[in-house]
């Protein structure tokens, strides 16, 4: 991974995260009530707002003339932590 470009790695996993936690969600429509299921579909989320005492999410800086609001929220479940290691496997044995 010496060679490669920071971007690169970077997109990269996040692909791999994605492709996972899509896989994750499709696999948990599909199988049925249990407790399979709820493992598949739990899921661990950061959020910005939240960290800094704001319950909706996102953070609002309140300038009189604009106004930002500003949220990033990732949600991690098993399958997207499953697809993150195989996206990093992938770029880091095959060149």
């Amino acid at each position: 991974m010496r060679n490669r470009d920071i971007s690169l790695i970077a997109i990269g996993l996040f692909s791999g995260a994605v492709i996972g936690g899509v896989l994750g969600n499709l696999l948990g429509w599909i199988l049925p009530e249990g407790v399979v299921k709820d493992f598949f579909l739990t899921s661990l989320t950061f959020d910005i707002g939240s960290s800094l005492g704001n319950e909706v999410g996102v953070v609002v800086v309140d300038l009189s003339i604009i106004v930002f609001k500003l949220g990033l929220a990732i949600d991690f479940n098993f399958t997207s932590i499953i697809g993150f290691a195989t996206a990093y496997y992938i770029l880091r044995y095959f060149r």
